[in-house]
């Protein structure tokens, strides 16, 4: 089995456009590859958006070089992107999108949500594409709800435990998500005193991050809290976790890609040189079509 590291924590909130508060989990910025090929995770909420006819979020951006995955726990997104690709991210959804050699995009509450208002909780995760990839034809996932297969496990008081595999494979089930290196994504509720084995390969950097609850990995470890991380040693197979309250978590892993990371605002290549290529691109308009407006 698998050891915990170490336990990584960052309070600090902030906005991103409209979205508050949003919170960066951990950044390659911090731990460099030792989340390979993981770049950063942001929780944006649980919030409130107050009923409007405005359409709040993060207006029109690019991207370079690597993929964005959104999942949405509460509320409802709108995507569009100068792929042709988009539409609503509801709850339960998950999009993955590979920007690759450029996108444009934009991320706003639908009219529908905007103007009826409610809770929101979003997680989006960054992941990283090998040098060979960072250049090839961006791509859009939709992943609804329905697709993304959930496993159920019983206790001994039979409530029920459930791992939703967006992406790799858990219990025979194959997740929906394509990736370009393989990848494990799991959404996770489990009871207290309930605990799971999960799968992760010797040599993979694999990451917990607890949305809510209480997890512990053995006595001996420290226990990990709400909205705190844990990273595994490379060492071993697989990671058993027991939920010392009622617990929501992500669980990731994967194999590191073990190339350098050069990351500027919003593109992640393997040189500085290709920072400045692709800031020259979009600057001459070679980069891609911006999105149609509404």
């Amino acid at each position: 089995m698998k050891t915990l590291a170490f336990i990584h924590r960052n309070d600090t909130l902030f906005s991103v456009g409209d979205f508050h508060p949003v919170k960066t989990i951990f950044s390659h910025h911090e731990l460099g590859n030792t989340v390979s090929p993981f770049l950063l995770l942001d929780h944006l909420g649980p919030g409130i958006l107050k009923p409007t006819h405005l359409r709040k979020g993060v207006t029109e951006h690019p991207h370079r070089g690597f993929e964005t995955v959104t999942i949405m726990f509460k509320g409802e997104l709108e995507h569009r992107d100068s792929t042709g690709g988009g539409g609503i991210i509801a709850e339960g959804d998950v999009q993955w999108m590979t920007a690759a050699s450029g996108v444009m995009h934009k991320e706003l509450f639908s009219e529908a949500f905007s103007k009826q208002g409610g809770a929101f909780e979003i997680v989006q995760l960054w992941v990283n594409l090998p040098g060979k990839d960072k250049l090839k034809p961006a791509r859009y996932q939709s992943l609804s709800r329905a697709s993304i297969p959930t496993v159920q496990l019983k206790n001994e008081q039979h409530e029920i435990n459930t791992v939703r595999v967006i992406a790799g494979e858990y219990a025979r089930q194959t997740g929906p998500a394509k990736t370009h290196s393989p990848i494990v994504l799991l959404d996770i509720h489990l009871k207290a005193g309930q605990s799971v084995v999960l799968p992760a390969k010797q040599g993979d950097s694999t990451l917990i991050f607890l949305r809510t609850g209480r997890l512990q990995f053995s006595p001996e470890d420290d226990q990990l809290d709400d909205q705190a991380l844990a990273v595994m040693s490379s060492h071993g197979e697989q990671v058993e976790i027991t939920a010392l309250r009622e617990s929501h978590f992500l669980f990731m892993s994967a194999a590191p890609l073990n190339e350098p990371i050069n990351a500027k605002g919003f593109f992640v290549m393997n040189t500085y040189p290709e920072i400045l290529q692709a800031y020259e691109d979009l600057k001459a308009g070679k980069f891609i079509q911006p999105v149609g407006s509404d």
